[in-house]
C-alpha cells in the first residue's frame, strides 16, 4: 500500500474572508434579527431594510474580528475599535466603510456600515432589496451619492 505524503496546510484568512463577503451578495441569510423590544418580539432589522450592521458584524464575527453579531452601526463600531480596528484614510481590500447617516421613511436617520472590495465598489446590505449587494463606493452618481464617514482597517487582514 503506498504511503501518503504528508502536505502542509496553510490557510488563507483573507482570501477567504473576501470570497465570503462576495459570496454574501444576494443572501437573504442576514435578513431577520430579532430582539425583545419592551417584552414584545421584534425584527428589529425589518426584514432586511436595516441590516447592514447584522450583515458586516456576523461576517466579521465568523472570522474573530469582532467580538460579536450587532444589530445597530453604532454597536459594530464600537467593538470593531475595541477588537483592533484603525482608521486609515483610503480604503484596502476587506475595509470596512461607514457612510454617513441619511434619514429612511418610518425609521428615522441612520449610518450605513459594509465591505470595501476593490475597485470603488463595496458590498453592503440594500434597504430596498433586504440583502447584500454590491456597488460603488459611493452609491453612485452625484444626485444618490454617499459620503464615507470613516474606513477602519485591522492588520490581521495582511495576507
Amino acid at each position: 500500500m503506498p504511503r501518503q505524503q504528508k502536505q502542509e496546510v496553510n490557510r488563507l484568512i483573507f482570501d477567504t474572508y473576501i470570497a465570503v463577503v462576495q459570496n454574501s451578495v444576494g443572501s437573504k441569510l442576514f435578513r431577520n434579527f430579532y430582539a425583545k423590544v419592551d417584552g414584545k418580539k421584534k425584527d428589529v432589522t425589518r426584514n432586511g431594510e436595516l441590516s447592514c450592521a447584522f450583515h458586516t458584524s456576523s461576517i466579521l464575527s465568523l472570522f474573530k474580528l469582532v467580538k460579536g453579531i450587532h444589530g445597530t452601526v453604532n454597536s459594530t463600531v464600537k467593538d470593531l475599535q475595541k477588537s483592533g480596528w484603525k482608521s486609515v484614510k483610503k480604503p484596502k481590500i476587506g475595509s470596512i466603510i461607514v457612510w454617513e447617516p441619511i434619514g429612511f421613511k418610518n425609521t428615522g436617520i441612520h449610518k450605513h456600515i459594509g465591505f470595501f472590495i476593490g475597485n470603488n465598489m463595496a458590498i453592503s446590505n440594500s434597504d430596498k432589496k433586504g440583502y447584500p449587494v454590491r456597488h460603488h463606493l459611493t452609491f453612485g452618481t452625484k444626485k444618490t451619492r454617499r459620503k464615507i464617514e470613516t474606513v477602519l482597517w485591522n492588520d490581521k487582514l495582511k495576507n
